[in-house]
């Protein structure tokens, strides 16, 4: 368990630390791409003014006030830092913007010409684009090799690293714990911090799933060492609360299943008992007895191997039944058909619903006949020679209706007389039987989708209700 706790944990650290360098590289890109894009734009936009300022431009035959007064009503309208110089190369005028950065000696700057039509030309000046580090060294007056390269770099236009990014990106990346560094390192230093944040986070979560699978671990142990009524959480809505549910419902089948085998042996065993105990009896007394006596014995030793096989088999198909194993390949059965011949087998009254011609259930045949046959034995070993086979469909269901006039079944014990080896207070040994009739009755019913029960007989006797969905049609 530990060892898949440490899996999902460095499975996910390495996952994340994948995600997070692969973001990193994409990021750069991205921003080189952006620098490009953001030089390409200045470049054009340098340009475009120039050819504005060409047009709006008085003549080169006006007067050097003119072309001065020109340039600098067009120089604040552009706020350009641009100066105009004569054919020979002289200044004529300059904005006062360009006048600014022309003296501004800390910060490097970049310079394009561009020729006009008449000889004239137009001297673009504006700041070099710098990384943050190097720019801030440049504001507090330092002097550092990389500010010197710019500098020197920044003669001629298109040299350098561009034009200089607008406030707001110097202040993208100086975050307050980071200080003023280049865009890369702040990039890989806030990935590293994230990336130990998550980590930090998954552990409790990891550690808590992993905590939870080894609870169910040591309960599957604590049930597998004979604690069957051991039980493990189950709260929550994720895969692990439902494997611990469908653990505490096989558990719960399980002991269920168990316990009733351990019942049906304890009480199989002691229905064992009597029969052996009287066929022990009879075989003692076979050598001494005469040719009467020995008819009577040899006729009750039959009586008890009778027994015993009927005890033997209930007690096996009983068994089966509990052990829930799927049921054999169902089967239409016809009620009314099966329901005629057990009648007249037992030499019980029958009588199906007015108007009802056929009625027909899924299940195994052989099951659905022991069931009935059951019901219809009982009624004639404790109800006396009046047995009533009814038939019936109430609203999809199929009912089979057994009734006797016999001394009927308290009230109290309607429920438990279908218990494995429960009998009636009375009811000796003698009337036959064995307690197992009516208890695979109703695992029968169960195992059909249907259900028994017992109910008082208007005038006296018990009526037993076998109830099955019907087939359609």
């Amino acid at each position: 368990m530990k060892s898949l706790y440490l899996r999902i944990y460095l499975t996910l650290v390495v996952l994340l630390l994948a995600f997070a360098f692969g973001s990193a590289w994409l990021f750069q890109r991205h921003i080189e791409q952006e620098r490009g894009s953001v030089e390409v734009t200045a470049n054009d936009r340098a340009l475009a003014m120039a050819e504005l300022l060409q047009l709006a431009l008085p003549s080169a035959e006006a007067s050097r006030e003119q072309q001065a007064a020109a340039l600098e009503d067009w120089g604040q309208r552009l706020r350009m830092a641009v100066a105009l110089m004569d054919a020979k190369g002289q200044r004529i005028a300059a904005t006062e913007l360009f006048r600014r950065r022309e003296s501004d000696d800390s910060m490097p700057m970049l310079s394009q010409q561009v020729a006009l039509r008449d000889g004239r030309s137009l001297l673009l000046l504006r700041p070099r684009r710098l990384p943050p580090a190097v720019l801030a060294q440049a504001r507090e007056g330092r002097e550092t090799r990389e500010l010197r390269e710019a500098r020197e770099g920044g003669r001629e236009f298109g040299e350098g690293r561009g034009i200089l990014a607008p406030p707001r990106d110097e202040v993208l990346w100086r975050l307050p714990f980071l200080g003023p560094r280049p865009n890369g390192q702040a990039l890989v230093i806030l990935l590293v911090l994230l990336f130990f944040g998550v980590a930090l986070g998954a552990y409790p979560v990891v550690r808590r799933l992993t905590r939870r699978l080894e609870a169910l671990k040591q309960g599957v142990e604590q049930f597998g060492a004979g604690e069957l009524a051991h039980r493990v959480d189950d709260q929550g809505t994720d895969e692990v609360a439902a494997l611990a549910s469908s653990f505490n419902r096989a558990a719960a089948q399980l002991e269920t299943l168990l316990r009733s085998q351990q019942t049906l042996l304890a009480n199989a065993s002691h229905e064992l008992r009597s029969p052996l105990a009287r066929l022990k009896m009879a075989f003692s007394m076979l050598d001494e007895a005469g040719p009467a006596q020995r008819a009577k014995l040899a006729s009750e030793i039959h009586t008890n191997i009778a027994e015993l096989d009927a005890l033997v088999e209930e007690v096996l198909l009983a068994s089966r039944l509990d052990s829930g194993l799927p049921r054999d390949a169902s089967e239409t059965v016809d009620l009314m058909g099966l329901a005629a011949e057990e009648a007249a087998r037992v030499g019980a009254d029958f009588e199906p619903a007015e108007g009802l011609s056929s009625l027909k259930v899924s299940g195994e045949d052989r099951l659905l006949r022991r069931a009935l046959r059951n019901l219809l034995e009982n009624a004639r070993r404790y109800g006396g020679s009046e047995v009533l086979l009814g038939l019936a469909c109430l609203e999809g269901v199929a009912e089979l209706r057994v009734s006797d006039r016999g001394p009927g079944v308290p009230e109290a014990m309607r429920e438990r007389i279908f218990e494995a080896f429960f009998r009636l207070p009375g009811h000796a040994e003698q009337a036959g039987g064995v307690g197992l009739g009516l208890s695979l009755v109703k695992q029968i019913a169960q195992r059909h989708g249907g259900q028994v029960r017992c109910e008082g007989r208007q005038g006296g006797g018990s009526v037993f209700v076998l109830s099955l969905p019907a087939l359609p049609g």
